[in-house]
């Protein structure tokens, strides 16, 4: 976009004018339908602009009748300044107050009020009708908001309108949402000859350039865009706030619907439960008490929903409150977004607000208030959430900017601080990096804690736990390639010391009894006395006249020590046989043997010539080479 601009948008009852006043102000007639034309009313979204000096305005003219709201709804997200117009001689009317009632809904920012056909009344009447319209507006955002007095077929008003719009378009600063990643609602697609598939829409946020991949959503179909025009002018690129228009190629016109978003790729994130702050509006009539079937207008995407309220007492009209919105079909929302909620029939406006939370889980019972409380305060008390819900598996600045519509990057300047302050834990560095929620690292402390006094208690005499069997208790399936972070994290909190492949509780050194020191070196000296026949710890616990169980606690503890081997299969061996064979092996002379000579110099049945050739290769003595093992020198051996 070449300079200033602004988005403006019409409100009003049907046949006051809006869309007469449009082609006063432009020179564009809106209604672009035949029966448009033929009815005299307008039934869909009209699009036109005005520039001047280079301050650009774009106009969304929508149905001023309650039949074709949902177009109206379509068109209104975006707007910034709406121009309410109401008819000298005729007043307010149904329609221009739920109108009114939407623009407030939706946030709109700013409002001019607009009475139009002032040839067809005189000036008290005329000035009758604005008292009404400031009375109205006393109660609103828009209290004192400017009255232009106009009339299309004389022209009176007209210019003094487009003065105030320009000058309110010059003045504006950079657009909100500019430097987020694109997202545009679509209202319009359709196949224009030469040219292919083109969507409209206002650009919420971001900019879109030729050349650039976008992501159809709820789809996930990918479209590149092949062209950008605004206000039917070729344009390098739009930025957030303009009335957009994107020829794509990648797409196929039955894929894409009103409703749908094109956005930056992986930028959102689909919808199907939303936590919703709410307005019930007091036109509502009865207060919204139980779930409830109603018609959610986002953007330009409509879905049905069942609406619950979340507070213990009902919602009553007038009140402001918490919802959740379980959407009967997919809806692109970002926390901020302003929605709109209607009966669908008979069609009425009743309520509507903010998107808290797109992606919204109650959590268990006891904590939900507290965490519903949370969603409804600042960003900083919503990331805290989020953060605590992914627990161990912990989230990135990617998976959080989705909930947001906001630039990863961006957002991981704001979770860093939280890491500063205390308020989170960060592990890894770039896009790869995660955070987790301090309370429940201090819940896994705890449990960390627990498993390994319980585990010990049941093995008095092991100096620690497997850190593979630690891992698969304490950590979910999906935290698993985290282990060594939160295995660190639990050695710098002092919970437990990492030693190999074991993990115990910081300076444990099991101490054996009296009796149990002097089994200890009966065991020791039944296995050496074994050399390479030696038997299971059960045999060795009956030779021994010992409880099987001791017997198996003092052979861990000695195998942890090093007196004693444990080969896999469950066979124990002394460490000093072992010494003894691998001299032995190396005295033979041998460069190269087989299985079966190995078995038959020494001795041995399969069962124990197997594992035992396994231990040689991993401490380094030999080396499998085909159906050979080759014997390795000594290192510092140069012989």
């Amino acid at each position: 976009m070449s300079g200033p601009a602004l988005l403006v948008g019409t409100a009003g009852h049907v046949d006051h004018g809006k869309t007469a006043l449009l082609l006063a102000l432009t020179g564009i007639d809106c209604d672009r339908w035949a029966e448009e034309k033929r009815r005299g009313i307008t039934l869909d979204l009209g699009f036109a602009h005005l520039e001047r000096d280079g301050v650009e305005i774009g106009f969304v003219d929508v149905p001023g009748h309650q039949r074709f709201l949902h177009n109206a709804l379509a068109g209104l997200g975006g707007i910034r300044l709406l121009l309410l117009v109401v008819a000298a001689d005729a007043g307010i009317e149904p329609q221009t107050l739920e109108h009114l009632a939407i623009a407030e809904l939706l946030g709109i920012p700013e409002l001019v009020v607009v009475l139009t056909k002032l040839d067809l009344a005189d000036a008290e009447l005329a000035g009758l009708v604005e008292l009404e319209v400031a009375e109205r507006l006393e109660a609103t955002p828009w209290r004192g908001a400017p009255v232009v007095r106009t009339s299309a077929r004389t022209g009176e008003g007209i210019a003094e309108l487009a003065e105030l719009l320009l000058a309110r378009a010059a003045s504006r600063g950079e657009p909100a949402g500019a430097e987020d990643p694109a997202r545009l609602p679509v209202d319009r697609a359709f196949l224009l000859e030469g040219r292919g598939l083109i969507v409209t829409g206002t650009l919420a946020r971001g900019a879109v350039a030729a050349g650039d991949e976008l992501e159809l959503l709820p789809s996930g179909r990918r479209a590149r865009v092949r062209g950008v025009q605004i206000h039917g002018r070729s344009r390098d690129a739009a930025r957030a706030g303009a009335r957009t228009a994107l020829q794509l190629a990648g797409l196929e016109r039955a894929e894409v619907a009103r409703g749908d978003e094109l956005v930056a790729p992986g930028s959102l994130r689909v919808a199907r439960r939303l936590l919703a702050r709410v307005r019930w509006l007091p036109a509502a009539g009865a207060p919204l008490a139980t779930r409830t079937p109603l018609r959610v207008h986002l953007f330009a995407a409509e879905r049905m929903a069942i609406v619950r309220p979340l507070e213990p007492a009902p919602l009553e009209p007038g009140a402001t409150g918490l919802v959740e919105i379980r959407l009967a079909g997919p809806l692109v929302a970002a926390r901020g977004d302003r929605l709109v909620l209607r009966r669908p029939s008979p069609g009425a406006t009743l309520g509507g607000g903010e998107v808290l939370d797109p992606a919204f889980r109650a959590g268990r019972a006891r904590e939900a208030a507290a965490r519903r409380r949370a969603l409804a305060g600042g960003l900083g008390e919503a990331l805290a959430v989020w953060i605590d819900d992914a627990g161990t598996v912990g989230t990135t600045a990617e998976e959080l900017a989705r909930r947001l519509g906001r630039r990863p990057a961006a957002l991981a300047a704001t979770l860093d601080a939280r890491v500063v302050e205390g308020a989170a834990v960060a592990q890894g560095e770039g896009a790869a990096r995660r955070y987790f929620a301090p309370a429940r690292l201090a819940r896994l402390e705890q449990r960390a804690r627990a498993l390994l006094a319980e585990r010990l208690e049941r093995d008095r005499l092991a100096d620690g736990v497997p850190r593979a069997e630690l891992v698969e208790r304490l950590l979910p399936a999906a935290a698993a390639a985290l282990a060594t972070f939160h295995l660190d994290w639990l050695a710098r909190r002092g919970v437990l010391a990492l030693d190999g492949d074991r993990v115990r509780p910081p300076g444990r050194s099991p101490q054996l009894t009296g009796e149990e020191s002097g089994l200890a070196a009966r065991l020791v000296e039944l296995y050496d006395a074994a050399g390479l026949e030696p038997p299971s710890p059960a045999e060795a616990a009956r030779r021994l006249e010992a409880k099987p169980a001791v017997a198996e606690g003092l052979v861990k503890y000695l195998v942890g020590r090093g007196r004693l081997i444990r080969l896999p299969a469950g066979l124990v061996l002394s460490a000093a046989a072992f010494e003894r064979l691998t001299s032995e092996l190396r005295a033979t002379g041998w460069e190269r043997f087989s299985v079966p000579e190995f078995k038959e110099r020494f001795g041995l049945s399969r069962k124990w010539a197997i594992p035992l050739l396994e231990l040689l290769d991993a401490r380094g003595v030999t080396r499998r080479h085909g159906d050979q093992r080759l014997l390795l020198r000594p290192r510092g051996d140069a012989g």
